[in-house]
């Protein structure tokens, strides 16, 4: 990344949008944070863009004063697409090796995955990224970069990350009416997973779990590959619902309640708490009663957690086990919670290689936006100053350490 390069970074998420500029020290290689702002949204329905009108408004009210705290023009934006319509395929392509020497080009690796892509995807839906898991040159497999090998065939098989392209719309549509340039759409479960894991739990086998309000993003890793994607339509604020709903509360005092008293774990002895209401009442529930809500509902996310894996595989191993981030990472007990009902190792996860940062799971997306740009994105990245075309940089990039 060149000196004085911005990179920003806007998380568009159902109860809040953040946007994240970060710059780079001459004498660090570590982006340094320049500026944060956190807004409520509107207009997102679970990680859906549904009001473009509203949430562009938000969005220029949060770059407006991301501008002023940090003195510089924000032009083009790395920008997040979540929800749960958001699916990955696996798919395959083959091609022959065009050179006469049989040595395989960047040309070449570029046109198997494309080839790749050339799978049926369902109406009204579009690939928003391929990420090639392995490449097979004359039948012999488990190969990461084929390029200057020899062969004839040249097979590319890839996970394909997919969205029904009204919604894509809808995004874009929003960030282009905020007059901001998008430098590309991540998918939140890919960004979170950028800021978060580190190569080691991916090449272990690891499961990557960003729990937001409207939605909780999962993506697991193996061998150092994502070998699969998907995002549940349930999250904290489903919490809140269900505590309004059981302790008869509006929901502003039910989120109040889950903030200061929640937990995934009863201790016993059928302790009471006390909040005051805004007219100035108080109110006494029992803990037991919190937790049983509490439980019910994340014990519905880590059973879509169970299915999913199942279906990778009946024996999926994941030494290096589940990660936990995004903002209902931060409800108590939930690292005792999450072990018991997955049986698996778990621990909590906190964006990291950004210099000047809070240590808060709920700014995983964000930050894993700037660091797609700051180490990815781009002729200014400084793992690809080779030359390549824009495409192949993209395709290899995968291949590169984190």
């Amino acid at each position: 990344m060149a000196k004085n390069r911005l990179i920003t970074g806007l998380d568009i998420g159902t109860h809040s949008i953040k946007a994240l500029s970060v710059g780079q020290k001459s004498n660090s290689q570590v982006p340094e944070v320049l500026g944060l702002v956190e807004l409520p949204s509107f207009g997102v329905r679970r990680g859906v863009v549904f009001n473009t009108d509203s949430v562009s408004e938000k969005i220029v009210q949060a770059l407006n004063q991301l501008q002023e705290n940090i003195g510089q023009k924000i032009e083009d934006i790395y920008v997040n697409i979540g929800g749960s319509h958001i699916f990955s395929a696996l798919s395959r392509g083959t091609i022959i090796v065009s050179r006469a020497d049989r040595k395989i080009s960047e040309e070449d690796v570029n046109r198997a995955v494309q080839a790749a892509k050339t799978f049926p995807v369902p109406s009204n839906n579009e690939i928003l990224e391929v990420f090639p898991k392995e490449f097979v040159i004359d039948g012999h497999g488990k190969i990461k970069n084929p390029c200057e090998m020899e062969g004839v065939r040249l097979e590319a098989e890839v996970l394909a990350l997919c969205a029904f392209s009204p919604y894509k719309s809808n995004l874009t549509s929003a960030v282009l009416s905020a007059n901001l340039q998008i430098a590309d759409i991540i998918p939140s479960a890919i960004a979170s997973s950028r800021a978060v894991l580190t190569p080691q739990q991916k090449e272990l086998g690891v499961c990557l779990l960003d729990i937001g309000a409207g939605t909780t993003d999962f993506a697991v890793f193996q061998e150092g590959d994502l070998v699969y994607a998907s995002v549940f339509p349930v999250g904290s604020a489903h919490i809140t619902y269900d505590l309004a709903v059981g302790l008869k509360v509006d929901i502003e005092l039910a989120e109040q309640i889950k903030k200061e008293f929640g937990t995934c774990l009863y201790k016993g002895g059928g302790k009471k708490e006390k909040i005051e209401t805004e007219n100035g009442e108080t109110l006494v529930f029992s803990q037991k009663a919190l937790v049983e809500i509490i439980e019910s509902r994340m014990g519905d996310i880590f059973d879509l957690v169970r299915q999913e894996l199942k279906k990778i595989s009946p024996s999926c191993s994941l030494p290096a086990g589940v990660v936990l981030t995004g903002g209902g990472a931060k409800l108590a007990k939930i690292v005792e919670f999450a072990k018991k009902e997955l049986k698996l190792p778990v621990r909590l996860g906190f964006p990291q290689n950004l210099e000047g940062l809070e240590r808060d799971p709920s700014l995983s997306t964000v930050c894993g936006l700037v660091l797609a740009g700051a180490e990815g994105g781009g002729v200014d990245s400084p793992f690809f100053r080779t030359g390549l075309p824009a495409k192949i940089k993209k395709i290899l990039k995968i291949f590169i350490p984190s």
